[in-house]
């Protein structure tokens, strides 16, 4: 049996720690083929997305997708999201959170493409060296 990813666990934790300290949960994502989203709101090939409770229904952090509906422009739309397109998990409030480095081939065997760039964290309190608060998880 093939040893099970962290990403999803440390994806859940990020979420509960933001919820529990007031916090706003955003997911960076890098769009593909298999990604459910909002087109009109996909730049450069990413989303970033608000996960709160308050601004989804039925979010479910899987080990192999997050599923929820939200409104976008005051309409509900559904959303899935592949575990291996999520770059990255953070606080709105303070940029606070993980960034998940490229995947490796998937289990298809094609190759993930590396996301265009970095996800870019809100705008907000800084290490004082102007640099996110974000780790990089590999």
């Amino acid at each position: 049996m093939a040893e099970r990813s962290t990403k999803p666990y440390l994806i859940r934790a990020i979420h509960e720690w933001c919820t529990d300290s007031n916090m706003t949960p955003y997911l960076a994502v890098r769009v593909d083929a298999n990604t459910r989203v909002p087109a009109e709101h996909v730049k450069n090939g990413e989303i970033v997305l608000n996960v709160s409770r308050d601004a989804t229904h039925r979010l479910t952090i899987g080990n192999d997708l997050i599923q929820f509906a939200a409104r976008f422009n005051g309409v509900s739309r559904e959303c899935s999201v592949p575990i291996e397109a999520v770059t990255g998990v953070f606080a709105k409030e303070n940029g606070q959170g993980l960034v998940f480095p490229p995947e490796p081939a998937s289990e298809n065997g094609t190759a993930s493409s590396p996301p265009p760039t970095e996800p870019a964290p809100p705008a907000g309190p800084t290490n004082g060296g102007g640099k996110p608060r974000l780790q990089v998880i590999k």
